[in-house]
């Protein structure tokens, strides 16, 4: 066991016995994973911030009843989904407005990069958009929170299986809507 892990658990079980200060560390620890993944989940960023929100309180209320503290990050991812899964339910998804260009320029950066870039996140955000919620959902846990197929399997409460069924139908479906986006033709 690592020295972060072994210290991440005496953070979950101070936070256990009410300590505020360790709850924060915490917190700070995860945020910027858990508004990642809630954004990519559902599209829109008041939306994703309100997730983290509810996320965060769920996280302290029910802290106390986690049993291994070493599975935190899982579990968090569990509270997460079902949160953001809650929220996308109750809302409509807006589409994703492009920021003009302009705004993000800046004199150090050349336009053209910033053109392409901007080009690639739009063809991901829209591939992404194609998946079932399901394959989505896997993915963002895969690739952008960085867990683990078990990790996934407890967090979202399917057999191991079912993940890697998920994620290789996603990624192949992934894989030809960008080949086709680049080759519109098919090659001739």
């Amino acid at each position: 066991m690592g020295e972060s892990e072994c210290s991440e658990e005496k953070l979950v079980k101070r936070c256990q016995k009410g300590d505020e200060g360790a709850f924060r560390i915490l917190v700070e620890k995860y945020k910027d994973l858990l508004l990642g993944t809630a954004y990519l989940m559902l599209k829109d960023r008041q939306s994703a911030d309100e997730v983290v929100q509810e996320t965060v309180i769920k996280m302290w209320e029910n802290l106390p009843s986690l049993r291994n503290s070493s599975s935190l990050k899982p579990w968090l991812m569990r509270i997460l989904v079902n949160e953001a899964t809650r929220q996308f339910r109750k809302q409509s998804i807006p589409t994703i407005p492009l920021e003009s260009v302009s705004e993000i320029a800046d004199d150090d950066y050349n336009i053209d990069d910033l053109l392409v870039q901007e080009e690639n996140h739009q063809l991901l955000r829209e591939a992404l958009s194609l998946l079932s919620p399901e394959q989505r959902e896997v993915i963002v846990l895969r690739y952008f929170s960085d867990l683990t197929v078990p990790e996934i399997a407890a967090a979202i409460s399917i057999p191991e299986g079912t993940v890697k069924s998920l994620l290789s139908r996603a990624l192949d479906k992934l894989y030809m809507m960008v080949t086709c986006a680049e080759n519109p033709t098919g090659g001739k």
